[in-house]
């Protein structure tokens, strides 16, 4: 009989959210539960309970770990595109990619359906974080041009939109799969472009 290594409750709940995430992205947020996030890093449901409390829970958390890692992502490239090392289609693609391949889109429209909305706010406090971070002249909302929180609302409902239903739709178009992206991608260089 093998026994299974102690975890830290810490190394616990972060090996779940991993696994939680993993399911999230290979087969959708209906897969999000205790019993297979438990199955996945060989725990018991109950250990998952006592670290989440529920699945609603866990699915909160699991939001708010992908906020926090792909916001760090994403600020990181502002950062270089502010510093004229990166670009703002790599802004673009990191934003699309968070709601498209790491689930963030699909988690969004499960808490809507299922009415967990709650769970939505830590996605949402964490743009509103990487914004103000980025702008803080903005933070106080006394600032006239609120040009950044303007572009970073339309960037996240272009990337969400894009995640769930760009495919068909620009297809049903005739458009380039990349076409949202693009448009994104025009948006803020025309933004940038105003203000340097």
């Amino acid at each position: 009989m093998t026994s299974r290594k102690r975890l830290t409750p810490e190394e616990s709940r972060s090996s779940a959210l991993e696994a939680a995430r993993g399911l999230l992205i290979e087969t959708g947020p209906q897969s999000v539960t205790l019993k297979a996030v438990a199955a996945r890093i060989g725990r018991t449901h109950a250990n998952l309970l006592h670290h989440f409390g529920s699945a609603s829970g866990l699915q909160k958390a699991l939001a708010e770990h992908l906020a926090r890692t792909v916001c760090e992502t994403i600020i990181e490239a502002v950062r270089a595109s502010r510093a004229g090392l990166g670009s703002a289609r790599e802004v673009v693609d990191l934003a699309f990619d968070a709601f498209d391949r790491e689930g963030a889109g699909a988690l969004t429209s499960w808490m809507l359906l299922t009415g967990n909305e709650d769970a939505l706010h830590p996605i949402i406090e964490t743009i509103h974080d990487l914004v103000d971070e980025i702008a803080p002249e903005e933070a106080d909302h006394q600032c006239n041009d609120m040009r950044v929180h303007r572009d970073t609302l339309s960037l996240v409902l272009l990337a969400l939109g894009d995640a769930l239903i760009g495919g068909a739709l620009a297809k049903s178009l005739g458009l380039p799969r990349d076409a949202a992206r693009v448009r994104a991608q025009e948006m803020l260089e025309a933004s940038l472009a105003e203000y340097q």
